[in-house]
């Protein structure tokens, strides 16, 4: 199937960026692997990102799983030589191309066999808006009354409480006297975390290409996230951005609905590549990053935002703890969202009404230590068809004999 044609904005020949845009600012000091498809085996390749340069590395390590699952990864990768695929702007460029050159590489989702976990209400201004989304069940108007009357009530500062404290629960206990039970107090400020599956392995989609939220959904928005990269063990070994699209009004209807509200058709975004943590590059850093969010719409709407991870509710570890453990292994890893802080409330097409996504929408995800993410919006059911997956896989890399 052929990507999509862009319309307006979008039908911009760099609405993507260039290669340079989309690396980490210090790219030259980082150790950087992601995946592409190779059409000359008529499948995925894991390779590393170099000096602008993209080299092969299934020759060594047939998945990006099994570069994850080494004991030291950036130290191994740094030390690996393979052959050039291309320059990386030039696979980028392929990527995102209205007639992409289905005989030259492109790039795909950075991560393969790994889960692909998300964890919600990790900032204390999600859980406002999950407690609005649930209680107005999609409508726009009445969301953005209940918003006014809830910041007077209880305030919009509730960075320093812990969950699972004795002070946060002495806030739900008051919340639910004030009527304003909601389950999302429990995953917000209660001792275990939200995290669900956000979608199925391989269905991730990268950089430049389109992200779907369902053409039946009237009120959705981008989700801004640090992605970790989880090993088997539990340990931490890289991150890279993530988009996880969320359509606010199936989600508002029910909390039983969150599969349909988060995993659909090309619902979820990642990259543009992994960052491995080294001695530049860790748990410390990630802490203190701040995730960038622009969106540009072809009707001239411009909204732009960060989101903060030392405004973290909870602390990434404590998210990986709650995700991989003695409870439940993941033999092949995880990528796991970290939350977002934003907060889509400005108005787009009327006063009160807030932000909804329309087609052709461009999303800016940047990061300077972890790069740039790009897609533009579709209608899911529009987007290119996730129709690769594990058993095509294995397939594919027992043909070339890396098996």
């Amino acid at each position: 199937m052929t990507v999509p044609q862009p319309r307006g904005l979008a039908a911009d020949a760099h609405w993507f960026g260039t290669g340079a845009e989309a690396l980490p600012d210090d790219a030259d000091h980082s150790v950087l692997i992601g995946r592409i498809w190779d059409p000359s085996v008529d499948g995925p390749a894991p390779v590393a990102v170099r000096g602008g340069e993209v080299i092969d590395l299934s020759h060594r390590f047939p998945t990006v799983r099994d570069i994850c699952e080494l004991t030291d990864p950036a130290a191994t990768v740094a030390g690996l030589d393979g052959p050039r695929v291309g320059g990386f702007g030039e696979i980028l460029a392929n990527t995102g191309a209205a007639n992409r050159d289905h005989n030259r590489p492109w790039l795909l989702a950075p991560v393969d066999l790994q889960a692909l976990k998300a964890a919600g209400v990790t900032f204390p201004v999600s859980l406002i808006e999950r407690v609005i989304e649930e209680r107005a069940r999609g409508d726009l108007a009445l969301a953005a009354d209940l918003r006014r009357r809830m910041l007077a009530d209880i305030g919009a500062d509730l960075h320093s409480l812990t969950p699972g404290s004795a002070e946060a629960e002495k806030l739900k206990d008051l919340l639910v006297a004030e009527g304003m039970w909601s389950q999302y107090l429990e995953v917000g400020i209660g001792p275990d975390a939200e995290i669900f599956t956000k979608g199925q392995i391989l269905s991730a989609v990268g950089t430049a290409v389109p992200v779907g939220v369902l053409a039946a959904s009237t009120w959705n928005n981008p989700e801004p996230e640090v992605v970790l990269i989880v090993q088997s063990s539990g340990r931490v070994v890289g991150a890279t951005l993530g988009n996880d699209v969320n359509l606010r009004d199936v989600e508002g209807r029910s909390a039983l609905l969150l599969p349909l509200a988060k995993d659909n058709n090309a619902s979820c975004a990642l990259g543009p590549l992994i960052r491995l943590f080294d001695e530049r590059f860790g748990l410390e850093q990630v802490r203190e990053l701040e995730v960038g969010l622009e969106v540009r719409g072809v009707d001239g709407f411009q909204l732009e935002a960060v989101s903060e991870m030392a405004q973290m509710s909870r602390e990434p570890e404590a998210l990986v703890r709650q995700l991989i453990g003695p409870h439940h292994h993941y033999p092949d890893g995880a990528a796991l969202m970290l939350g977002t802080m934003f907060a889509p409330i400005q108005d787009r097409d009327r006063v009160g009404e807030g932000f909804t996504h329309k087609v052709d929408d461009v999303v800016r995800i940047s990061c300077p230590a972890l790069g740039t993410l790009v897609n533009r919006v579709r209608h899911a059911e529009e987007c290119e068809p996730w129709q690769f997956g594990v058993r095509d896989l294995m397939s594919n890399l027992a043909r070339r004999e890396l098996l």
